[in-house]
This record gives C-alpha cells, sequence and structure tokens, in this order.
C-alpha cells in the first residue's frame, strides 16, 4: 500500500494535480476576499464604540459558527435556477465554491480580528488622537500595529477554507477536473474503498495544514523577539 501512496503523490497523476491546484485556487480566493471584507469589519468593530455594537458582536459570533451544510444551502438557492442569481450560471463552479467558503471564512476573520483589536482600542485611540489622525488614517494605523496577529488570523481563515466539504460539496458538485477539491475527493475515494488515493490525498492535506500552522507559529515567534 505504502508503494501505491508514494507512486500516487509523486508519479504522473493529473487528476491529483488537478485536485490540489483547484483545492488551492479557491482556498487562495475565498481568504483573499474573506480577509478584504472581514478585517475592516472587524477593526471597527473592535475599535469602536457605537450602539447597537453588542448585538452585532452577537451576530458575528453566532455567524462564526455557521455550519457549513447551512451556507451551502444558502449559496445554492441563490445560485441555483430558481433563485435570485440564476441567471448568472455559477451553481457547480469554482466561483461558488468561493462564495460558500467567504460566507463561512468572513464572520471568522471579523471576530477574531474584532477581539484583536478590543483589546488594543484604548492605546490606539489614545495615540491616534495624540497624532491628530482622522478615522481613515486611525484604520490604517490599526492594521499596522497589529499585522502580525492579523496575518495569523488570515493564515487561520485559509486553514478553515481549505478543510471544509460541507458547503463546497452542495455547491461544488464534486465534478472531476472542475470543482473536485482534496476534502470531497477524500470522501468519495474513501466511500469507493479506493483507500491509496484517499491517503494520498490526506496526506497533502496533512502536509499543507502543518505548513500553514508552522508559518503562524514562525510569525508568532517573530512578533515576540521584536
Amino acid at each position: 500500500m505504502l508503494q501505491e501512496i508514494f507512486s500516487l503523490l509523486f508519479g504522473p497523476n493529473p487528476e491529483l494535480r488537478e485536485i490540489i491546484g483547484v483545492t488551492l485556487r479557491m482556498s487562495f480566493f475565498s481568504t483573499l476576499i474573506s480577509a478584504l471584507l472581514g478585517l475592516p469589519l472587524g477593526v471597527l468593530l473592535g475599535g469602536n464604540e457605537f450602539r447597537g455594537r453588542s448585538w452585532i458582536t452577537r451576530v458575528v459570533n453566532t455567524l462564526m459558527g455557521l455550519p457549513p451544510v447551512v451556507a451551502g444551502l444558502i449559496v445554492f438557492l441563490l445560485l441555483s435556477r430558481s433563485g435570485p442569481l440564476g441567471s448568472l450560471r455559477l451553481l457547480y463552479s469554482v466561483q461558488a465554491m468561493v462564495i460558500a467558503q467567504v460566507l463561512l471564512i468572513t464572520p471568522i476573520i471579523t471576530g477574531l480580528t474584532a477581539n484583536l483589536v478590543s483589546l488594543r482600542a484604548a492605546s490606539i485611540r489614545e495615540t491616534c488622537a495624540g497624532i491628530g489622525l482622522n478615522a481613515y488614517q486611525r484604520l490604517w494605523y490599526t492594521v499596522l500595529e497589529c499585522r502580525v496577529p492579523f496575518i495569523s488570523t488570515i493564515l487561520a481563515g485559509f486553514g478553515r477554507a481549505i478543510a471544509e466539504v460541507g458547503a463546497v460539496q452542495m455547491v461544488g458538485g464534486n465534478i472531476q477536473y472542475k470543482t473536485r477539491v482534496m476534502t470531497t475527493a477524500i470522501m468519495m475515494q474513501t466511500n469507493m474503498g479506493h483507500f491509496e488515493f484517499a491517503i494520498a490525498l490526506g496526506g497533502v492535506l496533512l502536509l499543507l495544514s502543518f505548513l500553514i500552522n508552522s508559518a503562524v507559529y514562525y510569525i508568532q515567534e517573530l512578533d515576540s523577539r521584536a
């Protein structure tokens, strides 16, 4: 079995390369979009006091635990032929998978960012008031001040994206050479009894998770030494 697994990993296997490529492409773009949305929202939520802030925080914290199948169902209903966005014909595509992932990851990045900023909000407000920064400049100052924890938050979102199966299965359809990713392929190959292929994909997924965690640890170490 080990020989077959190594041959799958390091041999000429176009399907395996395609699965890994689709997984990385989907995870990268969904994390990028989620970071562009979640970081500013988290900074505004964690660094400001306003009416209704506690309710918005509760909603964000609730969405951080949104079940993937629920997110997949929402996107499926929106993109289906009878849905409001059915004319776009995005269902069973990588774009649909990215949309579902953004729905899952954005609240996570927003919530983690808000928690980080709230711990430093008082000192940041005093510094910004002392040097006379406006609201836009204060936003950028907060991002620069918390850049290392923010990078860890983004990488955590990427790790969540690359390990997702429920939502991407529903809106992607697990189509070979189109929307098949590592998690859906592992589930399918296991059900078919092709354990060597499933183990090979699982090994690649674990390796990617290890690299992400190592990057987070390395960044945190650099921040602690600074």
